[in-house]
């Protein structure tokens, strides 16, 4: 029994998120029926990170255990069975043990706002059309690399053994009319980076402090932080695994 990863990069507007789901069209089922009818026998993936609906992936894995051989040639004749919002990229052979979930090193995010209203993004980047002060926004950002616990900003319900993450690099930046928010960690709670984004905009508006905001996090109460923002300017830009290609 092979051990494959499968990297895909998708447009997440149609679908009801990355996982496969009862009664419901996600990137997982759609991937797996392609590789079903062109191998012709069902594969169950295992999904890396689990994108919420309407959210967007440029990298994403699941990984698959199966004696057919899986050959990257095949790529082509995949996606030509596959919608146009979602694409298979490569089809790489790995050991055994690395594990798509829980063997990489960190993933890396992006969202993206826009003040002018564009119909070219409109799926892609949230029209937000409010004065900010970039300058407290990166002091925000700064600041939640000083903590480790983000149970603030995990959704309700969240069944998770902890709420500890490790964050690396959170910021925001300008390019080509949008304002983005880059964050990269070892794992993210369930709807945190949104949650993130829509708190530390009320920092930008000067609606809460800098003092305010410590607190949102500190207090560890999900009903502080601001979950309003919408899925559509979310990116997941990279899941990286240091030792994928050393296989």
């Amino acid at each position: 029994m092979q051990r494959y990863f499968i990297e895909v990069s998708y447009k997440g507007t149609r679908y009801s998120g990355f996982q496969v789901q009862n009664n419901a069209t996600t990137i997982q089922s759609k991937v797996q029926e392609a590789f079903q009818i062109f191998y012709k026998q069902p594969f169950q993936f295992t999904c890396s990170s689990r994108t919420d609906a309407g959210v967007h992936a440029l990298q994403n894995y699941f990984h698959v255990d199966t004696e057919v051989e899986l050959k990257n040639q095949h790529v082509y004749n995949i996606n030509a069975l596959l919608p146009s919002d979602i694409v298979v990229k490569n089809i790489i052979v790995v050991n055994n043990l690395l594990h798509a979930r829980f063997s990489a090193d960190f993933r890396e995010y992006k969202y993206y706002i826009t003040a002018s209203k564009n119909p070219f993004n409109v799926e892609t980047a949230w029209y937000y059309p409010y004065q900010l002060d970039i300058d407290l926004l990166n002091q925000a950002a700064s600041i939640l690399m000083d903590y480790n616990n983000f149970q603030s900003f995990s959704k309700k319900n969240t069944q998770v053994k902890t709420f500890l993450c490790q964050l690396i690099h959170s910021e925001w930046i300008f390019e080509n009319e949008n304002l983005i928010y880059t964050v990269r960690g070892n794992r993210f709670l369930r709807g945190m980076v949104r949650a993130l984004v829509g708190t530390m905009l009320l920092v930008g508006r000067k609606s809460i402090s800098i003092s305010q905001f410590k607190q949102i996090i500190e207090e560890q109460n999900c009903q502080k932080a601001n979950f309003s923002t919408p899925p559509h300017g979310l990116f997941l830009v990279k899941v990286n695994f240091s030792s994928l290609h050393d296989c």
